[in-house]
């Protein structure tokens, strides 16, 4: 008989100033920890690997570019990470060491784009699946490509899993998509500290009737992390944390955590999810398809295809 029992965890941490390799260094610092904690489901920030440039412009305002703006996103660039890195290979590691799934938020490098990229990664299979950013928000749209809906997936895990990354949690027809594919947990990396972000949190897990595990990047003060930020405040913290973990009746179980990084954990009973649904189920006993409908297209988007002269005589066949 299958346990009902799942552990959910968020690591709050940030991404260093000094580069992936430090940062990594520091994921892998509270390998102890997670292995002692042994849970199920490990969920890390947005952009943790690669990092999240809050403050930086890249020498961009309407209709020019500064060479130094360049020269930046060259740096920034060359600090991405590619799925089939070392990095990426470290986190396998970690996940087959401590048994645990980790999904991760990483800055993606394919070709010349970059994208805000959240992997999944097995303990028995390494890199198991990946989500893009579907839409960057703000300035973000200088430096990430937009995902497109081949990169939408429920992860198969001990329950249901997938993500959605900081704004994309704002978006009432992704939601239904991923509520659609039978998501159980919730998965959501950001860097958005706010207030108001543990209000969203909240929303989703009473909205999906689900467990929604949210890690926030914890950025210290700009004079203690050595980052320099315009007319930012010396005593604030650039990204103050507020990683959550919540219940499908939007209860808190775990944080919010703020002012420091740290490893939360929950225990959870999957059964919740069926007691939380029995009055509500949102793609369920509680729509009404003959007045709502969503039609999610899931196919990749390429700017080039290459058809042959095979290719077409195939296609008369």
């Amino acid at each position: 008989m299958i346990s009902s029992t799942i552990r959910l965890a968020a690591l709050q941490i940030g991404a260093s100033p000094a580069g992936p390799q430090a940062t990594l260094d520091d994921i892998l610092s509270f390998e102890e920890e997670i292995a002692a904690a042994r849970p199920d489901i490990l969920v890390l920030p947005e952009a943790i690997l690669g990092g999240y440039p809050k403050g930086d412009d890249f020498g961009t305002q309407l209709e020019f570019r500064r060479p130094e703006g360049r020269e930046a996103f060259r740096r920034y660039f060359a600090a991405a990470m590619d799925l089939d890195g070392p990095e990426i290979g470290a986190l396998c590691g970690l996940s087959a060491r401590t048994g645990t799934t980790i999904v991760a938020g990483v800055i993606e490098r394919e070709a010349s784009t970059l994208y805000c990229t959240a992997v999944f990664i097995d303990p028995a299979n390494g890199l198991a699946a990946m989500h893009r950013k579907l839409m960057p928000t703000g300035t973000e749209r200088l430096i990430w490509g937009q995902g497109d809906g081949s990169t939408l997936p429920a992860v198969e895990t001990p329950a249901g899993t997938a993500a959605a990354i900081c704004w994309e949690n704002y978006m009432p027809l992704f939601r239904t998509a991923l509520y659609a594919n039978g998501v159980e947990i919730w998965c959501a990396p950001t860097v958005d500290a706010r207030d108001a972000w543990q209000s969203t949190m909240q929303h989703i897990a009473l909205e999906g009737r689900c467990f929604v595990v949210s890690a926030c990047q914890f950025q210290p003060a700009p004079l203690v992390s050595g980052k320099t930020v315009a007319n930012w405040p010396e005593d604030e913290d650039l990204i103050s944390g507020g990683s959550v973990i919540l219940g499908p009746l939007g209860d808190v179980l775990a944080g919010p955590l703020r002012g420091t990084k740290g490893l939360l954990l929950a225990e959870c009973d999957r059964d919740d999810i069926a007691r939380a649904r029995y009055d509500f189920d949102v793609v369920g006993h509680y729509a009404r398809p003959d007045v709502f409908r969503l039609r999610v297209d899931e196919t990749a988007r390429h700017s080039v295809a290459f058809h042959t002269a095979k290719d077409a005589l195939d296609a008369r066949e």
